[in-house]
């Protein structure tokens, strides 16, 4: 009797093709808040707000982030292609904390690209790709081979433990602005280690596999 595999899930060349480098994706964001908006179809002053408020918080990261050591001699030991790219939107408070990071860690090794992709504009892929098979939770990281399409993993929207720690104090029924809080607590003292260990493991946990 033959076992069930299954089905390696790929990604469609449309969705590469329309997807923005790290510094094409600031530039139209500034050019958003600087007409008073945000990506989207929600333009409410909230997440505008938001917007502005993850403006800072990228550059102050990629100022004041270090790469681990570690992190980095593994990044550079990578040697199959890859393209990281994330279902995103420029007021997603999560998306701050973690892609300024994949772009610091891309750069480390030229054959991992990243790539950034509006949620709300890609629906159809995003419910793919949904958390716990419910949330369109972002920012999502599905990793690619560039030749085949395939996907090699996944990750997001947060770092394993503070996944954890979201899904049990909305369990317990905190309010969600005083769980956004207990979030941005723990990015900050975490100082991006726990990002760049996840995405660094995934990484070179499918570099040594042959091409497809």
């Amino acid at each position: 009797m033959s076992e069930s595999l299954t089905p390696i899930r790929t990604v469609e060349a449309t969705y590469l093709e329309k997807a923005l480098s790290y510094d094409a994706f600031k530039a139209m964001t500034d050019a958003l808040l600087a007409e008073g908006k945000t990506t989207g179809p929600v333009q409410s002053e909230a997440f505008i707000h938001y917007t502005q408020l993850n403006h800072q918080r990228v550059h102050r990261l990629e100022k004041t982030t270090v790469i681990l050591p570690g992190v980095r001699e593994r990044m550079l030991s990578i040697t199959r292609a890859q393209i990281w790219l994330v279902l995103t939107e420029a007021w997603c408070g999560d998306a701050a904390q973690s892609i300024p990071v994949m772009q610091l860690l891309a750069q480390l090794n030229s054959l991992v690209t990243l790539r950034l992709l509006l949620r709300d504009e890609n629906l159809e892929l995003m419910d793919r790709y949904l958390t716990r098979g419910v949330s369109r939770s972002i920012p999502k990281l599905i990793a690619i081979d560039p030749l085949t399409r395939e996907e090699l993993f996944t990750w997001g929207p947060r770092p394993t433990v503070l996944q954890e720690t979201f899904y049990r104090m909305r369990s317990e029924g905190i309010l969600y602005d005083d769980i956004k809080e207990e979030l941005q607590r723990w990015y900050n003292k975490d100082k991006t280690s726990s990002i760049q260990r996840e995405l660094m493991e995934l990484a070179t946990s499918v570099s040594g596999k042959p091409v497809p």
